[in-house]
């Protein structure tokens, strides 16, 4: 693709990068296919290559965000599915980042938009402020068909009681240091996350389990907290890079041999902190950081994950969530260790598309989400599975509530290796 930019542009390297990328792209179409809004909507300009467009449009010109690129790259889901298609290799995830800060930075949105996303920002990436909102959304979830109206914002509040749960399970602190049993064999951090904690804190307990008793030292430094990804995700620059930053420096110091993330849309961010710092003064650190995160299908893989139970004739449906496939392109891997574990593992038709959930989008974009998640359990169901089992609490959180248990992968693994049996199984 042509581009048109000034030298003087070309100076800031966010713009330098942006026209790397505009440069590599061949107008091919082939990320149309795979795109979910294009899938469901038809709209060229809610397709991968529409969105370029829309793109190198208000960067080269230098000029604010329109409602038209704010419509329609919020309607992108950011699930790099037009990644793994593409046969240019366009790094899409870099360059529409780039947009939604310039888009946050540029454009007024309605004053409703602004106060939602401000308190999605405020709250969702901290535990002791997301539990209590949980709570609360909790309670009055009964009265969602009470929101009047059809406007967007009656529609987000709606979707957001919605995907509340009715109950949260006990809360389960973490401490610093969970030792290994018996010799060590490395020495792991955890990212903790925030809202898994809340949701589902099991999830990192089966994963200090399941690593300890595979001679893994795990710890949780005190001043590590959410990856960055959700805030990153909305346009919101500083404070994305404020708890990244915090993240590196603690791990950086905490001599390990990886750091391991349980749930794959952080995995993904994480992965991309080299990047992200890599014009600020923690570029070495970032860099040794991205270099040692793993998913923790990667670290059980590692350290050579072996049940100790025998096979429990369940039928699993593996959902791939798109941050695993399509950002850090682990596929076989979690698919091949729940094998390993005994399960019979069945894959979904159209495994590339999005489930719909996507950090807040299913808040944010409700009606899109909503068509997605129906599609996706539509072929869930098809594969007669018993449980469904997905890396990412964001996907397991959207696709439960039906009649279909929603466990994680980890643990599913944890059980089968002498854990305690999902409950919700």
């Amino acid at each position: 693709m042509q581009t048109n930019f000034t030298p003087e542009q070309l100076r800031d390297p966010e713009l330098r990068e942006a026209n790397t990328i505009l440069r590599s792209c061949v107008h091919c179409g082939m990320c149309t296919a795979t795109c979910p809004t294009f899938v469901e909507l038809g709209d060229e300009l809610d397709s991968p290559r529409g969105r370029i467009y829309l793109i190198k449009d208000m960067l080269e010109n230098g000029r604010p965000a329109t409602e038209l690129e704010a419509r329609h790259v919020d309607r992108c889901l950011s699930c790099l599915s037009c990644m793994t298609t593409c046969p240019a290799g366009v790094n899409y995830m870099h360059l529409v980042d780039h947009a939604r800060r310039h888009i946050e930075e540029t454009y007024d949105r309605p004053l409703p938009e602004r106060l939602l996303r401000r308190m999605l920002a405020m709250i969702l990436p901290h535990p002791a402020r997301f539990r209590p909102a949980m709570r609360l959304a909790g309670l009055v979830r009964g009265l969602t068909g009470l929101i009047p109206g059809h406007s967007m914002t009656a529609k987000r509040l709606r979707a957001m009681l919605k995907l509340a749960p009715k109950t949260l399970p006990p809360a389960q602190p973490l401490g610093t240091l969970y030792p290994a049993q018996g010799a060590r064999r490395g020495r792991v951090a955890l990212l903790a996350g925030c809202a898994q904690q809340v949701l589902d804190p099991e999830i990192n307990a089966a994963t200090i389990r399941l690593l300890t008793r595979m001679g893994v030292e795990v710890v949780v430094p005190p001043s590590t907290g959410c990856c960055g990804a959700l805030t990153h995700h909305m346009g919101l620059h500083d404070p994305a890079m404020a708890a990244a930053r915090a993240n590196i420096l603690a791990w950086d110091a905490a001599g390990l041999d990886a750091v391991v993330v349980n749930t794959s849309g952080c995995g993904t961010t994480v992965k991309d902190y080299g990047f992200m710092f890599r014009e600020a003064p923690e570029a070495a650190a970032a860099a040794r950081i991205s270099a040692m995160a793993m998913d923790i299908s990667e670290a059980l893989d590692k350290f050579g994950y072996a049940p100790s139970r025998p096979a429990p004739g369940i039928t699993v449906a593996y959902h791939s969530a798109c941050s695993l496939q399509h950002g850090q392109k682990i596929t076989a891997l979690p698919k091949q260790l729940l094998q390993k574990a005994g399960f019979t593992v069945k894959e979904p038709l159209e495994g590339h598309l999005c489930c719909g959930s996507a950090g807040t989008y299913n808040i944010m974009q409700p009606e899109i989400a909503e068509r997605l998640r129906a599609r996706k359990l539509a072929n869930i169901n098809r594969t007669g599975a018993s449980v469904l089992v997905a890396g990412n609490i964001g996907c397991l959180t959207q696709l439960g509530g039906e009649a279909l248990p929603t466990v994680h992968t980890v643990q599913m693994l944890d059980w089968m290796a002498g854990g305690p049996k999902p409950t919700a199984l």
